[in-house]
C-alpha cells in the first residue's frame, strides 16, 4: 500500500473522529454518562478510554519520529503481529467485545466533559503526527506498544492499530447515544 495513501485515509478517519467529538460538545454530561446497562460504558467512558490510549502512544510516535534519521518509504508493508492487532480493532457489524486491561478501563470514572476536550486535542495532535510522518519510513520506525516492553510495531502499523481502535470506541458510542 502507499504510503502517503495510508497516512491520508488515517488522516481522514482521526478527521471524522474530531468533528463527531466537537457535536458531541453540544451533549448534555447526563446523556454523555448514561449508559445502556450496568456494566456498559457511556459515551465519556469510551473516550476516556481512548484519551488514556492516546496518553501513552502520541508522546511513544512523536519521539520515535523526531528521533528518527530514515526518509519517507513510498510503499508500507504491514508487519504480521501489527497487521493483525490493527485488523482486530476494525469495528465488525456486531461489535464483539474484547477485554480492556484495569488501567484503560475506566467504568465508573467520574467523567464530565473535559473528557471530550482532551480527545479533541488528542485528535488534533493525531493529524499533526500523521502529517510528520510522512517524512519518515513507516516501515522502519519502531514504536513499543501499551501492553508489553518486548513488542515492537512498525509505526504505521502503530498508527493503524490506534486509529482503528479509535475508530471502533467511535462507533460504540455512536450507538450508545442513538438508543
Amino acid at each position: 500500500m502507499p504510503a502517503l495513501q495510508l497516512l491520508n485515509d488515517l488522516k481522514t478517519m482521526t478527521q471524522q473522529h474530531l468533528q463527531y467529538a466537537e457535536h458531541l460538545m453540544q451533549q448534555s454530561e447526563a446523556k454523555l454518562n448514561s449508559r445502556v446497562s450496568e456494566d456498559s460504558w457511556s459515551v465519556l467512558e469510551c473516550l476516556e478510554h481512548l484519551n488514556r490510549y492516546g496518553n501513552f502512544y502520541i508522546p511513544e510516535i512523536n519521539r520515535r519520529i523526531t528521533s528518527s534519521k530514515t526518509s519517507s518509504a513510498t510503499d508500507f508493508k504491514p508487519g504480521i503481529l501489527g497487521n493483525y492487532f490493527a485488523e482486530s480493532m476494525l469495528p465488525k457489524e456486531k461489535l464483539n467485545a474484547m477485554k480492556t486491561f484495569k488501567s484503560m478501563n475506566p467504568i465508573n470514572s467520574q467523567l464530565d466533559k473535559n473528557v471530550v476536550q482532551e480527545f479533541i486535542r488528542q485528535q488534533k495532535e493525531w493529524v499533526e503526527l500523521l502529517e510528520k510522518a510522512k517524512n519518515v519510513n513507516l516501515n522502519k520506525i519502531k514504536t513499543n506498544i501499551s501492553i508489553s516492553k518486548l513488542i515492537k510495531l512498525k509505526l504505521g502499523d502503530t498508527f493503524r492499530f490506534v486509529i482503528y481502535h479509535n475508530t471502533r470506541h467511535i462507533s460504540q458510542a455512536k450507538k450508545i447515544i442513538a438508543l
